[in-house]
């Protein structure tokens, strides 16, 4: 099932606490049992480095998600499997990710802002109503949605094994694993 083939960059993208960065975490799990070469990209962990001179201004996001695309490039076209979780609002700059890695596949984690809210528990949707923080995606910033990705996963219908589940599939399905 996971023998090494070229590399690939699942590119999970929706609101904030969609589920992005569980799903992405348990399928790096099961890649890195199989054998695969992993790397996870990871808001809010590439802000703590790559990108932490940036602020969340849409040419602050943009740059953001340019940099995590040239990460993903080099890793995914060196065999790597790569699973970048960031919001990534705008299509744009989804589709030059798309553009620029290799074997791009793009997971919208689909869930109500409702239901995010009541996933938050950072207090950041709260915040963002309260006026704390500008340019919240999903509050005071737009999130443009996917046309056409491979996958929707509806995290607030499934559970997260099921979500996990359905990316595995996907990727034996297609030949990617």
């Amino acid at each position: 099932m996971c023998e090494d083939k070229a590399g690939f960059t699942l590119w999970f993208t929706g609101l904030p606490c969609s589920g992005k960065s569980a799903v992405a975490d348990r399928v790096a799990g099961a890649l890195r049992e199989c054998g695969r070469r992993v790397e996870r990209l990871d808001g809010d962990i590439v802000r703590k480095g790559l990108t932490r001179d940036l602020g969340f201004s849409k040419d602050d996001r943009d740059e953001n998600i340019r940099r995590v695309t040239f990460v993903a490039k080099l890793l995914s076209r060196n065999g790597v499997a790569v699973l970048a979780s960031f919001i990534s609002p705008y299509r744009v700059m989804r589709d030059k990710a798309r553009a620029e890695t290799t074997n791009f596949i793009e997971v919208y984690t689909r869930c109500p802002v409702e239901v995010c809210m009541g996933r938050d528990v950072k207090g950041m949707y709260q915040k963002a109503l309260a006026g704390e923080i500008k340019e919240f995606t999903g509050v005071s910033d737009p999130y443009e949605e996917p046309l056409k990705p491979e996958l929707v996963l509806d995290t607030d219908k499934e559970t997260l094994e099921e979500s996990t589940a359905r990316v595995l599939e996907y990727l034996e399905e297609t030949g990617i694993l």
